[in-house]
């Protein structure tokens, strides 16, 4: 296997950017280390003459480029998806370095589409937008001083990647379960436990985001979600 395949396989999202040069920079960024995936979530502007100007030769990136409406669609039939994000808040996801994330981002890539999500330049991702994710990852940056450009940030993932890549075992993991599969599993989750009176979700607390860490860490397969699946419809059926 060629060390650059993976990297085929993964997608780079880039979801609500607001100027059109940080998607063109970013295209480049990618196109350096390989990456030929782009990804687009309600962006402001695009496509934009910005866009092409700051992708310098990385063009075919921007043309190839992929808009969604929503996160979901943009993660349809990723197995592995990374949360890319400095800001600390109460998320439902284990957390790691870019160095950790990009190691495991490649291992799925081995066999199954993966993911890294970056969020606006402004606010970054949201709780949600994170949630919907399995890993969140960080740059270990200057405490004091740890804002970065987006377009700066995508090229340090992309790097690690391509560093990952490298020494990518030759064998693929086991083979999880898409992000619509898993999504579809915490919708019907949610919904029995409403019909049961164990949820409420005018006083949700935390725990569907204490849920979804659990399975995170699980990484279900496809089998998995089914048999989750399964017992949820015999629980919610009335006994005979």
């Amino acid at each position: 296997m060629a060390d650059t395949e993976p990297l085929t396989q993964i997608r780079v999202v880039l979801c609500g950017t607001s100027h059109p040069g940080n998607i063109g920079a970013a295209a480049r960024a990618m196109k350096t280390m390989g990456l030929s995936r782009l990804h687009l979530v309600a962006p402001q502007r695009f496509p934009d003459p910005e866009a092409e100007r700051r992708a310098a030769r990385a063009g075919d990136l921007l043309a190839a480029a992929e808009v969604h409406a929503t996160l979901d669609e943009a993660l349809r039939g990723v197995a592995f998806a990374v949360a890319c994000t400095t800001r600390t808040r109460e998320v439902a996801v284990p957390a790691a370095t870019a160095r950790e994330a990009a190691a495991r981002v490649v291992e799925v890539a081995l066999s199954q589409p993966a993911a890294l999500v970056f969020g606006n330049e402004t606010y970054g991702l949201t709780t949600e937008d994170v949630n919907k994710c399995a890993l969140l990852a960080t740059i270990p940056a200057n405490p004091g001083y740890s804002s970065l450009n987006l377009a700066a940030a995508v090229q340090v993932f992309a790097y690690e990647l391509r560093m990952a890549a490298a020494s990518a075992p030759e064998v693929p993991g086991r083979l999880l379960a898409p992000h619509d599969e898993v999504e579809g599993f915490y919708g019907h989750l949610e919904s029995v436990m409403v019909d049961t009176g164990f949820f409420d979700p005018e006083h949700p607390k935390k725990l569907m985001p204490r849920l979804r860490r659990l399975f995170a860490r699980a990484g279900l397969e496809h089998d998995e979600v089914n048999i989750l699946r399964g017992i949820l419809k015999a629980l919610s059926r009335p006994r005979k």
